[in-house]
């Protein structure tokens, strides 16, 4: 048998393994084609058969530093020769240092961290932290919003993937509006407008459910996986000061808009504005090794001081992952990354107002730094969409022929419903950044012809 044939088995167990013994996310198991992923480098990865992708979305908006950064194996190395795991009710060097440098990085007087695995576990345990400091019960969320896929989170969150769980939601959780201004619920014809009718909105909720009641409200530092719905001029600060009319927490989720993506370290560093409670992930170690967490401010941190804090992880504040972040933070500062998002964000602006030149399909773009999505629609005046909020795959013929497209075409990007996202890590190109638009514009011809 030749080398190549003994390689080409190889690969193919590889692949049926995968199907064959493990759950695939959001997917209807029987028919996936995976990309079969060999090796990862930059702003690239690279299959078995040699195919090159160019990574569009940062896989899931986490890999802000890019893949392959060998500063971070060294350094997980490092902590593993060291120490791999300790009980959480143990110090290690790492675990001070990390929590030290959140809190010099965090805004305000968010000071003290609890150290999760993920995003949602962060979510999770700001709900149970925010509902135990307040004696209170209710959390207002939005709709258009994504938080997480354990109970909690996910029924803190508005993605429809929640429907199919939907009887087994936990309760207590009110979701309002959000501030969409290019679908205004209110029909609002300025930016500001819209900021003032979604808070009296968001106040008038609060009303209705008891201000006694709220325990807290979480926003996006910067809306991500809903379609980056960029936050009107002042909304995140009247949603504030309704908060503190009421006595509620602020919960902000900086699970994806934190860590340089939008240009600050923070999603809500742009808005001029300090949560009560903060939710890390994902950037924290750019997707290297899991870890999350909860920033607290120092008032709250206060009370546990004689207080029981009954919060508990196995894997709590883990010695290789909180190395891993320590190595990536490192990094943002060294290479000045988060600066680099402000330049590499404008150039994508500039390289998409091109192609809406081109693309009648292009009805909207909204981008923070390096989040940044593409909405394509029908008709750029009735904006119908290409294919509606929660489409069904009957509804998604359009848009699937374009994720096609951009697949066949070498790249990695999100693409749901009528959206196309683009957030590279924060180290691409510009040169990279023109490989890739090039690819979305070939893409969305396919839905150009669609319009009318």
């Amino acid at each position: 048998m030749s080398s190549s044939v003994v390689l080409q088995n190889e690969v193919e167990s590889i692949l049926q393994n995968n199907l064959n013994h493990t759950f695939f996310s959001w997917s209807k198991q029987g028919g996936l084609n995976p990309i079969n992923v060999k090796s990862a480098n930059g702003v690239y990865l690279h299959d078995y058969s040699g195919k090159r992708y160019i990574d569009f979305t940062s896989q899931l908006m986490n890999v802000n530093i890019g893949h392959g950064r060998q500063e971070v194996t060294e350094a997980v190395a490092r902590q593993m020769q060291e120490v791999c795991y300790v009980a959480p009710s143990m110090t290690t060097k790492v675990r001070g240092e990390l929590g030290k440098k959140l809190a010099e990085i965090t805004p305000g007087n968010l000071k003290k961290t609890f150290f999760t695995l993920g995003g949602a576990e962060a979510i999770e345990n700001a709900i149970k932290l925010a509902r135990l400091v307040t004696g209170r019960h209710k959390i207002v969320t939005q709709y258009r919003s994504y938080h997480g896929a354990t109970m909690g989170a996910i029924s803190a969150g508005g993605d429809p993937r929640k429907l199919n769980v939907d009887s087994n939601q936990v309760p207590n959780i009110v979701h309002v509006e959000n501030p969409y201004f290019y679908r205004c619920p209110w029909y609002s014809s300025t930016w500001e407008e819209c900021s003032e009718r979604a808070a009296a909105n968001m106040e008038a909720v609060i009303k209705y459910e008891g201000p006694n009641n709220i325990a807290a409200i979480i926003l996006e530092g910067e809306s991500g996986s809903s379609g980056c719905i960029k936050y009107p001029p002042s909304y995140w600060q009247k949603v504030k000061a309704i908060a503190d009319k009421y006595g509620i927490l602020m919960i902000c989720d900086e699970v994806m808009s934190g860590f340089g993506r939008t240009g600050k370290w923070f999603g809500v560093d742009n808005h001029g504005v300090v949560p009560d409670i903060m939710c890390i992930a994902k950037g924290l170690t750019s997707g290297y090794l899991p870890l999350g967490g909860i920033v607290v401010s120092d008032t709250i941190a206060q009370k546990f001081e004689n207080q029981y804090l009954p919060l508990g992880l196995t894997y709590s504040a883990h010695a290789v992952s909180c190395a891993s972040a320590l190595a990536v933070l490192d990094i943002y500062e060294k290479e000045n990354l988060i600066s680099q998002a402000v330049e590499r964000g404008r150039y994508i602006d500039k390289k998409v107002a091109e192609l809406m030149d081109k693309h009648p399909s292009i009805g909207d773009w909204r981008n923070t730094g390096m989040l940044g999505c593409l909405e394509l629609v029908k008709n750029r005046k009735t904006k119908e969409p290409m294919a509606p909020w929660n489409a069904t795959k009957a509804e998604m013929h359009i848009m699937s022929k374009v994720a096609a497209k951009i697949r066949a075409l070498g790249m990695f990007t999100f693409v749901k419903w009528n959206f196309i996202f683009i957030a590279p890590p924060l180290i691409i190109s510009e040169a990279q950044i023109d490989e890739g638009i090039d690819i979305i514009s070939q893409a969305i011809s396919i839905a150009d012809e669609h319009c009318v």
